[in-house]
Parts: structure tokens; sequence; C-alpha cells
């Protein structure tokens, strides 16, 4: 009851190792033109953002911070293809399956904490309170 001899069996060869050693050559790879480019463009999409609030380009505006999150969103996915190597075929998709769900838990989270912000502070006004106070006396 010896196992079946094959011609690379024998001391120090893996068969496992083969087999994930052939997964690892069809996935994602790498090279140091993609690192440098990943690099660049996350270089750039910080200067930008950087230049536009210091040197008061943009002002303090709800459109300013759409703009600001527009290119932090933009550099997370330039992250993500650059330097993580997310793709739609990388894990079977399992990979953009999980990201699209952690995308959509953070935007209800931060849809309902700037829902909730804009509430409390629309509600809580400084003139309010005085209102409420010559309110309760008769």
């Amino acid at each position: 009851m010896s196992a079946p001899l094959h011609e690379n069996t024998g001391p120090g060869h893996d068969h496992d190792h083969d087999h994930d050693h052939h997964h690892a050559a069809s996935g994602p790879h790498s090279t140091l033109r993609g690192y440098v480019t990943g690099f660049v463009l996350a270089v750039i999409l910080t200067a930008i953002p950087f230049w536009l609030v210091m040197g008061k380009v943009i002002g303090n505006s709800a459109t300013a911070g759409f703009v600001l999150l527009a290119l932090a969103a933009v550099q997370i996915v330039v992250h993500m293809v650059y330097f993580l190597h997310m793709n739609t075929k990388a894990e079977d998709g399992w990979s953009m399956l999980a990201l699209l769900f952690t995308f959509m838990l953070l935007v209800i989270m931060l849809s309902g904490s700037i829902w909730v912000m804009y509430h409390l502070n629309h509600n809580m006004m400084p003139g309010m309170m005085n209102q409420i106070m010559h309110a309760d006396t008769p």
C-alpha cells in the first residue's frame, strides 16, 4: 500500500506547492511601472486637495467638501487598483463583493451621521435657547 509514484515525487517536491504556484502565476502581476504609476497618481491626488485647501482656492462650502470627497474616492480607487491589485476577477469576485458591501455600510454610516449632526446643529442654535427661556417665563 504505497503511494503511487509520479514523475515529480520524491524528497523536496511538494505537489500542493506546485499547485499554489500555478494559481499565483495566473493572478495579477506587479511591475515597477505599475507601482510608479500608482505612486505618481497618489501623490498628485494628495497634492491637489492640499493645494486647494491651503491656497484657499476653494471656499468653505458644501461644494468644496464634495470636491475633496470625490478626489479622496478617486485616490482610494487608485490604491486598490495599483497597490492592492483588486479587480472583478480576483478571488472569483469575492473581494469586489466585500468591497461593495463595505462601501454600502460606509455610505449608510456617514449619511446617518451627517443627518444627525445637521439636525442637532439646526435644533440647538444659540438663539433658540433664549426663545426657550423666554417662553417658560410668564
